[in-house]
């Protein structure tokens, strides 16, 4: 079977950074072993239909290493997240799959079932017991195992070393990490699970108040999704988004949210202000609205220069979430001291309660999709086989030109 793992290439000639980094990146397709049973309560999977994360494209373009000061070799050793992955690791965690072989102490799954995954690797997947309080809660994505148990460490699948991801042939999971597919959903309506689910979790923790405003910094698979999150469960909340690239304006509009530029940032921030009614003050540099008119701010970049503008756009005691993942920023937190704004982070998904109903994020995605209130399939621009994959980077890295909001891997 093949997997796609890490290979040096030349530099190529190109003023797109991220097509420089591809051209470099320590990633390649490999043949590998057909995976087993991990566990006996384990599965093993035919990948479908895989969804390229964010995260995925931040590790091919280098993007994590961008971000390091080379003469500051103390800052990247104390990321504390570093033991919570292993290499060498098959990427691929967005993933709707096919079972084709079931373990003597897997339950409820059998060959042919098609799937969608939940990609944590947590106590239970690990073979840990007690679970710990986290899982208990539902909390998944707290879990305290993910350095203990069976298998190396690693958060979810795509990022362990023993656990091979969706970029290739085959993938085991445990019989917990699956939720069968609905026969009359096609692979295109669900393979936007993960994503959804992130955003559902960051959403439904953090909800904004009836009939305010809110802005979603980011036009990506994370903003669209929360944009239709928010369309579908808080109608009466009107919805600014941040899109870099025409494609992601357009479709956010479809999906009934305002746009509005990613820079300048001076003009960003007029014009939030002036949208959501917030009253900005004189300041050398950037002004800040005070008072503000934006209730919640979810950010699905979560690099410096978002926090920053998010936080000088909300009201008073407003929050701002971060949902993205960017690497270390510094930045001017002033304003969340001085509007006393309440910043959180949101990781991943796990248990959450929608409308007085309580499950995975992803079964409240599929009961969603099923009944035709959610409809992401606008969101699917771009599919390219596995040994293509260095084509589905490439139009990532140029998306101003490509038109690429989600990149799939069809493995059909």
């Amino acid at each position: 079977m093949y997997g796609v793992e890490p290979e040096m290439q030349s530099i190529g000639e190109t003023d797109n950074r991220l097509l420089r980094m591809l051209a470099r990146t320590p990633t390649r397709l490999v043949d590998i072993d057909e995976p087993g049973f991990l566990r006996p309560d384990w599965v093993v999977t035919r990948p479908r239909l895989v969804g390229i994360c964010g995260s995925e494209s931040k590790a091919v373009f280098l993007d994590y290493a961008s971000l390091v000061d080379p003469g500051n070799a103390v800052g990247m050793q104390q990321n504390p997240m570093k033991g919570f992955v292993s290499f060498p690791h098959v990427m691929g965690h967005e993933v709707i799959a096919e079972v084709v072989d079931v373990g003597p102490e897997a339950e409820g799954l059998q060959p042919g079932d098609r799937v969608a995954l939940n990609p944590w690797l947590t106590c239970v997947t690990r073979g840990v017991s007690p679970v710990c309080p986290a899982c208990v809660a539902g909390d998944l994505s707290q879990c305290h195992s993910f350095g203990q148990g069976s298998f190396a460490p690693g958060i979810h699948i795509g990022m362990c070393a023993d656990v091979t991801g969706g970029f290739a042939d085959l993938m085991p999971a445990h019989d917990s990490m699956l939720f069968k597919v609905p026969d009359h959903l096609t692979d295109e309506q669900v393979v936007i699970a993960d994503p959804f689910a992130v955003s559902l979790h960051a959403v439904t923790r953090h909800p904004p108040q009836p009939g305010s405003k809110v802005l979603v910094y980011g036009a990506g698979a994370l903003g669209q999704c929360a944009v239709a999150i928010l369309r579908a469960l808080y109608p009466t909340v009107e919805v600014m988004v941040v899109a870099r690239f025409a494609a992601q304006r357009r479709l956010a509009e479809d999906f009934g949210a305002s746009t509005v530029p990613h820079e300048p940032r001076l003009e960003l921030i007029e014009q939030v202000a002036d949208w959501s009614g917030g009253v900005l003050q004189p300041a050398d540099g950037l002004p800040m609205a005070f008072p503000g008119g934006i209730d919640v701010v979810y950010d699905t970049i979560g690099a410096a220069e978002t926090l920053e503008v998010g936080c000088r756009v909300l009201r008073a005691r407003g929050t701002l979430v971060k949902l993205g993942m960017h690497g270390a920023a510094k930045w001017d937190d002033t304003p969340v001291y001085s509007k006393e704004i309440i910043y959180t982070g949101s990781n991943a998904f796990g248990i959450e309660e929608v409308e007085g109903v309580r499950q995975h994020g992803i079964a409240h995605f599929l009961d969603m999709v099923g009944s035709g209130r959610i409809d992401l399939t606008p969101m699917l621009t771009h599919t390219f086989r596995l040994d293509e994959w260095r084509d589905a980077f490439t139009v990532l890295a140029d998306q101003e030109s490509s038109g690429a909001v989600k990149v799939t891997i069809d493995s059909r």
